[in-house]
């Protein structure tokens, strides 16, 4: 054995056993593509989620507009005003004194036609 002296750089291949260089690299590599698929699908979902809440929201504002008595045309108006860029389909059902609206939106950033679906329902105001 080669004794060396404190501070000295060690010898070429000297203290390297079975060859590990570069396995932190190809670790962090691996990491990286794992967090960055979390991350996606974190956001993914947020915007699912926000999607949803602004389906829910357009359904119950076209619900109460139509309760309120107003036509079929102010009804689609209302909830797609509250929809905004994300446009959608607004349907509406007038029965019994009861209204309901029927709010669908797709999700923006999934692919496979996947949808928010939301209904509101709300008695006609006298």
């Amino acid at each position: 054995m080669t004794r060396r002296r404190r501070g000295a750089a060690p010898a070429a291949g000297a203290g390297v056993v079975g060859g590990d260089r570069g396995a932190v690299t190809a670790e962090l590599a691996v990491g990286l593509v794992a967090v960055a698929v979390v991350l996606l699908a974190v956001l993914a979902t947020g915007a699912a989620t926000i999607t949803r809440m602004a389906c829910v929201d357009a359904a119950r504002t076209g619900a109460r507009v139509a309760a309120l008595g107003e036509s079929d045309a102010e009804v689609g108006a209302a909830a797609h005003r509250v929809l905004g860029a994300r446009g959608g389909q607004v349907d509406l059902r007038r029965e019994d004194g009861w209204v309901t609206v029927d709010v669908s939106v797709p999700f923006t950033g999934w692919s496979g036609g996947l949808q928010a679906r939301a209904s509101a329902t709300a008695r006609v105001e006298p």
